[in-house]
């Protein structure tokens, strides 16, 4: 029997990430000087692939999924981009997350465009043997698009390293090789990177840090941060924050959140998380809602976890100086208007979490030279292309007397239409 799979996210998404993405681009294009036709070419997706694929749950029952893969760009080289797993998967959010992929690889100077890709699943609902299957099935579709020289996907939200492993084998055994470079993100015993798990929470901190010495703000001591999301990015920005001397004074994730005024002992925290699967109930802290959070008493606040986020509703409640964007999209047009009116300074995403995607990019060299690097050498190469790129950025703004996320755009679509101008359009 073929059961129909209903997806119910439970939550409102606050705006389509699409139409955000789209705003953000024409806030920036009307600075830059270049064709019409290419400023209207870079808006669309060059390809959209949508799949419905059958799983065979433990119980013998078969259910229908939904998966999506969205290449946005392959004009600097193959695209890249995460898969993630969620309810609140549709296309309009993959769409919008490839054309962030997109100027976010060209900001910080990698040969990639951007892709996104994910499936309509809670993968906690779904056994490990359930999990394997899907994704396995789902790579299986993804065959005509995915390729080392192509796309090469990569974890991202209810996705993981053994995920990826999954993916590169199902690869590896359809073309009758093993093929390391399909996928980064992927276990260290198979091809995977040093420091790659750590990469785009520790890339959050090098920006932060960076921003903070613009603005005056430090000794660490003194700076009070606050971190919503505590998966993948924002327990490891926490971990490095805290390990440099600063103070992390609230964080939280789907099952709420915790605030202390002294400061939270983040090992512990994070124990207590793996222990018992979600910051709330945390004993040596209060306990705040997410949007408690968002506008706690803190000199930076670091959105983590899902976008749109910061809206127009609560950015005018933010007390926070400097938010720096771990996540993907987590503030409005609406909100920046408001931070840039009450002079708030935001690093935007395709800034400050591309740490991620830099280490991703480091691992697919690694695995196409099957030559690999120490964990030392593969920060010091992350931090020289963080700190580099925001440099960049700042010019920008400073050029264009703008702000940090339309300079960042700026400068990334500048990059990606001078190749578009170069090569020229096909036939």
């Amino acid at each position: 029997m073929v059961v129909a799979y209903q997806a119910s996210t439970g939550q409102q998404k606050i705006d389509n990430p699409y139409q955000i993405a789209l705003a953000q681009y024409d806030r920036a294009a009307k600075h830059l000087n270049f064709e019409e036709s290419i400023k209207e070419y870079l808006k669309y997706p060059q390809r959209e692939f949508t799949v419905n694929f059958p799983v065979r749950r433990d119980n013998g029952q078969v259910e229908m999924f939904t998966g999506y893969r969205v290449h946005h760009s392959t004009v600097l080289g193959p695209s890249k981009g995460g898969l993630r797993y969620s309810l609140a998967v549709d296309l309009d959010e993959v769409r919008a997350l490839a054309m962030w992929m997109t100027w976010k690889c060209a900001l910080v100077g990698l040969p990639y465009g951007g892709a996104k890709g994910g499936v309509v699943v809670e993968p906690k609902s779904l056994t490990t043997a359930e999990l394997e299957r899907l994704t396995r099935r789902y790579a299986s579709e993804l065959l005509p698009l995915i390729s080392p020289h192509s796309d090469i996907p990569a974890p991202d939200m209810g996705t993981n390293a053994q995920v990826m492993a999954w993916i590169m084998d199902t690869y590896s055994m359809t073309v009758g090789y093993s093929v390391p470079a399909i996928v980064t993100g992927k276990p260290i015993n198979i091809g995977g990177s040093q420091g790659r798990n750590e990469a785009t929470g520790r890339g959050v901190i090098i920006i932060m840090e960076e921003a903070l010495q613009q603005l005056n703000m430090y000794p660490a001591n003194d700076v009070r941060v606050a971190i919503q999301g505590f998966g993948n990015v924002g327990s490891h920005a926490a971990a490095y924050a805290h390990s440099l001397g600063y103070k992390i004074v609230a964080a939280s994730d789907v099952t709420g959140g915790v605030y202390s005024a002294n400061g939270l002992d983040i090992d512990k925290v994070r124990a207590y998380v793996q222990e018992t699967g979600g910051v709330r109930g945390y004993p040596e802290a209060d306990y705040i809602t997410n949007e408690e959070l968002i506008t706690c008493d803190c000199d930076v606040l670091v959105p983590a976890a899902m976008e749109g986020q910061l809206t127009e509703r609560n950015a005018p409640h933010v007390r926070a100086k400097l938010i720096v964007e771990g996540a993907n999209g987590p503030t409005t047009p609406g909100a920046d208007d408001v931070f840039n009116d009450r002079g708030i300074h935001v690093v935007p995403d395709i800034l400050a979490n591309a740490g991620g995607v830099v280490v991703s990019y480091f691992e697919w060299v690694q695995d196409l030279q099957s030559f690999f690097w120490d964990v030392d050498e593969v920060y010091r190469q992350l931090e020289r292309i963080m700190r580099k790129s925001y440099y960049a950025t700042e010019n920008t703004a400073e050029a264009h007397n703008v702000d940090m996320r339309t300079a960042a755009q700026l400068t990334a679509i500048q990059r990606v239409a001078d190749a578009v101008k170069t090569r020229g359009f096909y036939p």
